[in-house]
């Protein structure tokens, strides 16, 4: 009993340092899409569902943008504003447009900031303009930006992927198409993130070890 005794607790010793990595559970870590969705590119795909008012997000965004400069070379990651209604839909143009100026990493942390720690009213489009124009934005070209027919395109396609990707709630986080990470604290999301990643991955490479071991079928003479 000793043994066993003492085995466990090595086990859980080594788990807990990280000496032995876990691996992605579903139902703790994941749950599976009912359909899988199409990806783009060759990396395995990471999507961040996000809303700047939801204090979840405030809270998972430092820890994903530490995550996001470390990330593997095999991962990209990506952000989707949510818009649950129309009152929402201001804050994901503010998103894409400042996203098309090349002006997102700059503002991001600011939007965050200024609804969750200095209370400010971002809700449209005016006093967006004013505020983005506060924090170093060009004001005219923000506001050619956020009326332009490139911003409404991503918008109409945010909301499309909300209702394919079966969206309730933020943050949400769905790796390769089909894997979605949500109702967990920041840390546990970014656990279970690194889990589902090295679960894709493997997933992966097995197919390919598959595919090598396939040999092509001799023609007849």
């Amino acid at each position: 009993m000793k043994i066993i005794i003492g085995s466990v607790l090595f086990v859980a010793t080594m788990i807990m340092s990280g000496l032995v990595s876990a691996e992605a559970q579903p139902g703790r870590d994941y749950t599976l899409l009912n359909e899988p969705q199409p990806t783009t590119g060759t990396k395995i795909e990471v999507l961040e569902f996000f809303f700047y008012e939801c204090p979840h997000c405030f809270h998972l965004h430092p820890l994903l943008a530490a995550w996001e400069k470390n990330i593997p070379k095999d991962v990209a990651l990506s952000f989707v504003p949510t818009i649950f209604r129309e009152s929402t839909e201001p804050l994901a143009r503010t998103y894409y447009s400042l996203e098309s100026m090349g002006k997102i990493k700059q503002l991001d942390d600011e939007i965050y900031q200024a609804i969750h720690v200095k209370n400010i009213d971002l809700h449209d489009a005016s006093a967006i303009a004013d505020f983005v124009a506060q924090h170093g934005v060009d004001k005219a070209k923000f506001s050619d930006a956020y009326g332009s027919f490139a911003v409404q395109s991503k918008v109409a396609r945010a909301k499309q992927m909300i209702r394919s990707y079966a969206i309730a709630g933020t943050p949400t986080l769905v790796v390769d198409g089909k894997y979605v990470i949500t109702g967990m604290g920041p840390k546990d999301l970014i656990r279970a993130l690194d889990e589902v990643v090295a679960k894709v991955r493997k997933e992966r490479s097995g197919k390919s070890a598959d595919a090598q071991s396939i040999k092509p079928t001799a023609k007849p003479a």
